[in-house]
Order: structure tokens, then sequence, then C-alpha cells
């Protein structure tokens, strides 16, 4: 199907037959919730129908210019569709099953269809985890990386390390610390003031260091409000940044920015991991992962000041989320003294 729905204003009882392969007689767009889909327009679609199920997951390219251009400029809605279309039935991790995809280049248009986790219960960022949780997303990273670890098949996805992903970066954070230090002051220690100045010029060295193999698949976008919980497994979704890297990148983007200071005070989730990880059969040193985990969680503040300086985060519910995430990244990175590693 070479035409597709640019929004869910667009959706029609024709082409959803089409693209799901049943005949569907009518359907309702409904809300996920406050603060769902920053970087893309999310909807749930109500079907009626006599075959498939009662509804559906629809993701659009966000309405927003500013948010966008930060999708467009990494290729997010293209690298979504590349990972269910070519690498999601290769993966342990359980994300939603997809019955449709599309992405125009020209245009920078997409769509998925994708199944709606209704009996799972959502993460929440701005609330964080308990430990337990906190262990399971872990374990379920663990299984990634140690499925994808050094394995050449997946070499045509993209590393982290590259022009793209660098210079945004470096600009990304040089036109949000700005705002981030006049609207979140209060959030920043010291040690993050004094180093901001030559924090952009470090950017290239840390992605150099922290890209080194080994490497295995990332999801790189490991935060609360991508996981989806039952009493058995998880599910992740939004792979729209799938990407090859060192797993401490995956490791660190959640502990540092998605789990509160009390529940990362009540046990060493490194080691945690590390432990989850090796269990697979992976060799490799602790200490190792220890390194590459201060080293990605450094770079992986430039995240959170793009996100809290330049992203429009469209209601109340966004700007807590900015607020947490920033709160996590600058806490984390002080108790670690890892500011130490700017030059």
């Amino acid at each position: 199907m070479s035409d597709f729905p640019a929004q869910a204003e667009d959706l029609s009882e024709a082409w959803l037959s089409e693209a799901l392969g049943w005949p569907v007689t009518g359907f309702r767009v409904r809300s996920l919730g406050e603060g769902v889909g920053v970087i893309g327009q999310v909807r749930r679609i109500e079907l009626n129908s006599e075959q498939g199920p009662s509804s559906i997951v629809a993701k659009f390219a966000s309405p927003v210019a500013e948010n966008r251009a930060v999708a467009e400029t990494y290729n997010m809605y293209g690298r979504e569709v590349q990972f269910y279309a070519q690498i999601a039935a290769e993966v342990p991790v359980r994300c939603p099953e997809c019955f449709f995809g599309a992405f125009d280049e020209g245009t920078g248009n997409f769509v998925l269809l994708l199944e709606d986790l209704k009996g799972y219960r959502v993460g929440d960022q701005v609330g964080g985890c308990t430990l337990a949780e906190a262990r399971q997303i872990l374990s379920a990273l663990a299984g990634l990386h140690a499925s994808t670890w050094q394995q050449k098949r997946f070499d045509h996805i993209i590393l982290h390390n590259n022009p793209m992903q660098r210079d945004g970066m470096i600009a990304g954070f040089q036109m949000g610390w700005p705002a981030v230090l006049d609207s979140f002051r209060d959030l920043l220690p010291e040690a993050a003031i004094r180093a901001a100045d030559r924090y952009a010029d470090n950017v290239p060295r840390l992605l150099d260091e922290m890209c080194q193999a080994p490497v295995c698949l990332n999801h790189a976008d490991v935060r609360l409000d991508n996981v989806f919980f039952d009493s058995q497994e998880i599910a992740l979704v939004d792979w729209q940044s799938i990407c090859r890297s060192a797993p401490e990148q995956d490791v660190a983007y959640f502990i540092s920015q998605s789990v509160p200071k009390a529940v990362r005070e009540q046990q060493d989730l490194v080691a945690y991991y590390h432990s989850e990880l090796t269990a697979r059969g992976v060799n490799y040193p602790l200490e190792d992962c220890r390194r590459r985990y201060e080293i990605a969680a450094l770079y992986l503040m430039s995240y959170a000041v793009v996100i809290a300086g330049t992203l429009d985060m469209g209601n109340d519910r966004g700007v807590r989320l900015a607020r947490t995430l920033l709160d996590g990244c600058m806490s984390a990175l002080d108790a670690l003294d890892t500011f130490r590693l700017i030059r």
C-alpha cells in the first residue's frame, strides 16, 4: 500500500480494512492519556469488526513542528518501521504485534498499526518504579543485549556513534542548556554547572568510548513511559531509536532517568544487570560494565537537556516528566562524581 493516512484524522474504514486485512465497519479514535506521544502522535483506535481485536494503537508523525524536527533529524520514524519489519521477530523482548507499517522518506510521514496492550499496566516515569520492577526491566534488557551481542547480522542497524547523532546532541545541548539553567536551576548540582561550558566539546569522545566493541542492539529509549507490565513479563514500546551501542546505554538511560533515587540506593543495579547478562553466557568484566555505565550516563545527560530544554512537552504532565528525568539524571551523575570525566 503506497498511500497511507498521515494523521489519525485521515483514517477511514476502507483504509483500515485494507491495512489490517479484515473488514472494519466503523471506528472511534481515542486518546491514550495525557503526556503520551511527545515525538509522535499516538492514538487508540476502537474498531467495529467481527474479526481481529476490538482496538489497536496507531502511531503517526508529530503535529508539533519542533518535535517532528527532532524525529526527522534522527530518522526515528523510519527506524521504528524498520524495527517492526526486520527485527522484532528476532529479539526475545516482548513488543506489540505490528499489523501494518509504512514510512515515506520524501515527506517524513509514517504510520504503524500495533497491538493494543490492554492487559498490561503502563509504567509512569513521573511516578517512578519499585526495586522489583527495576530488576524486571534490567533482566529483560540483559536478554535483549545477550541475544544480539556482537552479532554481525545486525550490522545494518545504525551505530549510535554517527555524525547525525553526534552533531545533533552537540547542537541540542547547546540550544537546551540555557533554558534548563533558567527553568530548572534548582535541580542542577554545582558540578554540572561548572562542567557545562566544556560538555559539548566532550560529546564526540564520550560517544567514541561508549560505542567501542563490544556492542549489541539497544532499544535506546528505555524509560518507564515505554514499559508495560504484567505479572509475568514486561513489554517495550517505542522502538524509534533502535541502534547498535554499548549495552550500558540502555542501562544508564533507564537507571539514571527513570529509577527514583530512593530505589537506586536500595541495590547496586549495575551489578544486578551485569549478573543477568553474564548468566546468559556473555563473557564481560564487571569493571568494564561500570566504566561504560558512567560514560553512557554522562553522555545521556544531553538527552535530558534536549528534552527539558528544547521540546514542546505539550501539557502539565509533560513538564513534570521533563523535571523528573532531569532531576534523576543530575542526582545520579552527582552521586557517581561523573562530572570528573569532563575534560
